[in-house]
């Protein structure tokens, strides 16, 4: 629209959509870090009057009434929208007080004002800077208390004088403070009037500090995805609308930060709440809610929950998964003690915390469905086809599963000695013949994961990242990096080699010079793990990369860099395979490295080995391309990989200079595909609050191999309580991939001798 400002009718609802650049104005002490306003109805604490457009007319039959609340006013009464005198209420009185006056007015909240005045010693201290808060709500409000005048708004007997002897915690304290702000939003459209009053005072010119009403457009904008419609609002206000449901619909509108639900009259809360998972701020305040569905632990980004003056007795353990909630507001709940208890005492946080330490394990998840892709039997005679499974896996390094980072996940479920257990069987129990690893850090893989899968015939390679190789040996085991595992029955071990990225970019003679290789490619060591396989029976050769790029989404272009170099290593390494020499003698085959299981001989071969196979280029022998990318399916990493070449003008490469990549372009000589994409790729394959993405695969050359299975998604009823992962049932916030191939018969060309028929006889 004209103005700017989307907004939404319903019969007899008014206006209650709102610009979510407009909180900017608020005072700091009323903003949560996400900058909205904890109550709207204060623009540095000065109360939103009635403006004459507002105000009822000589002839309406409101008028009568708006004298009375003027007349009120002048007299020195505290009403909703009242004047000068009464302006900063809550900050002028002290705790002592405010905890009386919350006493007296539960009081009144079934006498109302007009009965005769008695026992008000208490009141009359604070009447001229306090006056009366129930004034307004007993007559304005619709709605109905949930607490009887035998209880305070918090849930206590009126007879517990004892705890007006304690001193208030600075966090009930708030509560109480909160609350009472809370209850003076009980008109409909409260908080979206309030921001459009504010709107008023922005300006279309950047002065003062001010920032342009235009620029609220940008900031707005989906990042990165400039074809989707500018979302110009992000709030929506029902509060005071008397609703007893919610419609389905409502919970269509994902983008929402915040949403007001105050002063109504809902009994259940639907469990769609749950997909809602932008909402900072969600208000429920003052309807009859006697419980509150699991699926409200979705909203991960919570940071303002209020509950006022409802009928919750208890709260859901999901409720723990909300690590970034800075506020609950419970006041006026008749809560159970041991939970009341906790907010009072410790504040929000350590209530939080108690929820999701406390919390039972809930059942785990149906069994990913295996995908079959291709069910053609195998040939009835001649040799069996060959096939291979190849499982990719971040594990998780024990040194990132820090609360800092997983906030919603249980102490017991993050740490190492539970999940070590169940990384273990997540990576056994496919038994796949190829396992690429990683996020493993040197002392796991050397204490725990190679002996570990040794007595599942696995052996393996390992690399950390090269900053290992200037650290001392104690902080070097801590570095992780990437492991390959292999069956040692089935497979020999060729060759082994590390692709350090960073040291191998800043080398090319084209990128000397080149700002943005020093600045931005070198200081990630990202490496990646390639071993060069044979299988001892069929003599198929197998190329295995593995895997692990850059993580951060500022920097994509180092991350398509880092994909460029890791191609283009890797096609060297093919053409020095294919001329690599057969293997003559499999059993005396031993593994070319120093370790101790290199010194080991290899098991007793089969019998009626088939000779090494012979390529003439790299390209032929199968290609195995695994690992955590971090780029997702629309990225130019992804690109590259899938379709061979890139333009030295992709929007990744930002318009950075990396030598003859943004000079001529990027590109690799092999024809891969993504095992997954087979079936349009997994929902995701990371799984957390702020994240859920593609970002690992298995890639493979078409030309060689045909994807014949996949293991499939996660049950997604489970998912609908699960914010993110790891929990209990999932030891890493990266899925498990596992792709099942079929090696392609390789079709040799014959020398074919021209036949032109009977030749004539020549005459002479």
């Amino acid at each position: 629209m004209a103005d700017g400002t989307y907004r939404f009718q319903q019969p007899t609802a008014g206006q209650f959509f709102f610009p979510h650049g407009a909180q900017q104005t608020h005072h700091q002490r009323h903003l949560p870090r996400n900058g909205s306003p904890v109550h709207a109805g204060r623009v540095g604490f000065s109360n939103d009057t009635p403006s004459p457009t507002r105000s009822p007319g000589a002839q309406s039959p409101a008028h009568n009434l708006y004298a009375m609340f003027s007349q009120s006013h002048q007299q020195g009464q505290h009403l909703m929208n009242g004047g000068p005198s009464q302006q900063r209420f809550a900050m002028q009185m002290n705790l002592a007080q405010k905890f009386q006056h919350q006493n007296h007015h539960a009081h009144h909240q079934t006498q109302h004002h007009h009965q005769p005045q008695q026992d008000h010693t208490a009141h009359s201290t604070h009447a001229g800077n306090l006056a009366h808060q129930h004034a307004f709500s007993g007559t304005l409000s619709t709605a109905t208390p949930h607490f009887s005048s035998t209880h305070l708004p918090n849930g206590t007997p009126t007879s517990g004088t004892a705890a007006l002897t304690k001193p208030l915690s600075e966090h009930w304290a708030h509560q109480l403070q909160m609350a009472a702000e809370s209850r003076q939003a009980s008109s409909p459209h409260h908080y979206a009037r309030t921001n459009a009053h504010i709107n008023k005072g922005i300006t279309t010119t950047a002065t003062n500090g001010v920032r342009k009403e235009g620029d609220n457009e940008e900031r707005n904008r989906a990042t990165g995805e400039d074809n989707k419609k500018r979302q110009r609002w992000m709030s929506l206000d029902f509060g005071g609308q008397g609703l007893r449901a919610l419609s389905e619909p409502l919970f269509n509108y994902t983008f929402l930060d915040k949403l007001y639900l105050n002063f109504n009259k809902l009994t259940h809360l639907p469990a769609a709440i749950g997909r809602l998972r932008h909402l900072t701020h969600l208000d429920l305040s003052n309807n009859q809610l006697s419980e509150l569905p699991a699926e409200i632990g979705m909203l991960s980004s919570l940071k303002n929950l209020l509950l006022f003056d409802n009928n919750l007795h208890s709260l859901p353990y999901e409720l723990g998964y909300l690590y970034q909630l800075e506020f609950l507001g419970i006041e006026g709940n008749p809560l159970e003690d041991s939970l009341k208890d906790q907010l009072v005492q410790n504040g929000t946080k350590a209530l939080v915390t108690h929820l999701r330490e406390s919390a039972p394990v809930s059942l785990p998840p149906q069994q990913r469905d295996w995908i079959v892709l291709d069910d053609t039997p195998p040939p009835a005679t001649g040799p069996p086809q060959e096939k291979l499974t190849v499982l990719s896996y971040n594990t998780l390094c024990d040194r990132y599963a820090t609360h800092t980072q997983f906030g919603y996940t249980p102490s017991l479920a993050l740490s190492w000695e539970y999940r070590k257990d169940l990384i273990l069987q997540e990576i056994r129990e496919p038994d796949a013949d190829i396992l690429c690893l990683q996020e493993v850090d040197m002392d796991n893989y050397n204490e725990f994961f190679r002996p570990q899968l040794a007595y599942n015939d696995y052996r393996g390679v390992f690399w950390p990242k090269s900053r290992a190789r200037t650290m001392a040996e104690k902080e070097a085991k801590l570095v992780d990096g990437c492991a390959t595992f292999f069956k040692s029955s089935k497979y020999l071990l060729l060759d082994k080699q590390i692709i350090d990225i960073a040291n191998t970019a800043i080398n090319r003679p084209d990128m000397k010079g080149e700002h943005d290789i020093f600045n931005r490619v070198m200081p990630r060591d990202n490496i990646a793990v390639v071993v060069f396989l044979e299988n001892r029976a069929t003599g198929t050769r197998f190329i295995v990369v593995n895997a692990h790029m850059h993580w951060d989404p500022a920097y994509n272009d180092v991350k398509l860099v880092q994909v460029a170099i890791l191609l283009e290593q890797v096609a060297k390494l093919s053409e020095k395979y294919a001329k690599w020499p057969p293997v003559i003698d499999k059993a005396a085959f031993k593994l070319s490295d120093d370790s101790e299981e290199g010194k080991q001989s290899e098991p007793e071969p089969p019998q009626e080995l088939a000779p090494s196979a012979q390529y003439s280029t790299g390209v032929q022998i199968p290609l195995i391309v695994s690992g955590d990318y971090n780029s997702t399916t629309d990225s130019g990493a992804y690109d590259l990989l899938a379709h061979g070449q890139l333009s030295k003008s992709h929007p990744d490469l930002a318009n950075r200079g990396y030598g003859n990549f943004t000079r001529e372009g990027m590109a690799h000589p092999f024809n891969l595909k993504s095992s997954y994409s087979n079936v349009g790729e997994l929902s995701f394959t990371n799984y957390t609050p702020g994240f859920t993405e593609v970002v690992d695969y298995i890639w493979y050359s078409t030309n060689a191999l045909q994807v014949t299975g996949l293991l499939g998604e996660v049950d997604k009823e489970y998912l609908r309580k699960v914010p993110g992962f790891p929990n209990y049932h999932f030891p890493s916030d990266h899925l498990a991939l596992l792709s099942e191939f079929m090696v392609k018969e390789r079709r040799e060309k014959k020398a074919v001798t021209a036949d032109f028929g009977p030749q004539r006889e020549r005459r002479t």
